[in-house]
């Protein structure tokens, strides 16, 4: 029997489609009530190499989350993120993980980035994390839904914290009084982008957690 027409009493698998050793830690955590079985590219001995085309953040998941879906044959969830600042027109946007070139470590980037703020008063230092989450099954069923969540702040005017991972040192939550690099691995995923695309995604999980697969697939849209 395959673990995709296991019976309901087992979870089903759903594949991270990420070989970011942070995002599959954080979607573990966030994910963890969810009546699955969460694998990793690595766990199922999964390689690939998919070019990120979108010119959006959920244009970038649907391309990871069909590709992934398409080679493992089976319920994957992709994601993609990033954060945008305002005062830079929203960069580095759907480049953060490549932004300022590639190799360079996050200290330089911060101070790139700080740099090119250093005049800016806190109101003018709005910036956001945005994520965008799309799950979807092998062709020719495709995306089975698109979900968004954002989490509002600003840049800080110095790295704080050594938590979270990526820009969290230099992303300040007002409400928090604090970066996501100061908080807890908990309470970061009580309010992150990732966390909220995620709380989106719940009711459609959870129908596919419950839907044998050959039936229908639920279709959530956007």
């Amino acid at each position: 029997m395959s673990p995709e027409s296991a019976p309901s009493s087992e979870p089903r698998r759903l594949l991270l489609a990420t070989t970011n050793p942070h995002k599959i830690e954080e979607l573990r955590a966030i994910l963890a009530g969810f009546p699955y079985e969460l694998v990793s590219p690595n766990d199922i001995g999964l390689a690939l190499e998919v070019e990120e085309t979108g010119t959006t953040f959920a244009e970038n998941a649907i391309l990871k989350a069909t590709a992934w879906a398409d080679a493992a044959g089976m319920l994957t969830l992709a994601e993609d993120s990033g954060l945008e600042i305002d005062a830079l027109g929203g960069e580095p946007g759907i480049y953060s993980a490549r932004w300022a070139g590639e190799g360079v470590s996050y200290e330089e980037r911060f101070r790139i980035l700080l740099g090119r703020l250093a005049d800016m008063p806190a109101e003018r230092r709005s910036a956001r994390y945005h994520a965008a989450i799309a799950i979807a099954r092998a062709a020719p069923i495709g995306v089975l839904g698109l979900f968004e969540g954002t989490l509002e702040g600003q840049i800080a005017f110095a790295p704080a914290g050594s938590g979270g991972f990526g820009y969290d040192p230099i992303f300040y939550v007002p409400e928090q009084q604090r970066t996501v690099g100061q908080m807890s691995a908990e309470g970061k995923h009580l309010i992150s982008h990732r966390a909220r695309a995620a709380a989106a995604a719940r009711d459609l999980l959870r129908q596919l957690a419950e839907t044998p697969a050959n039936e229908p697939q639920p279709d959530e849209g956007n």
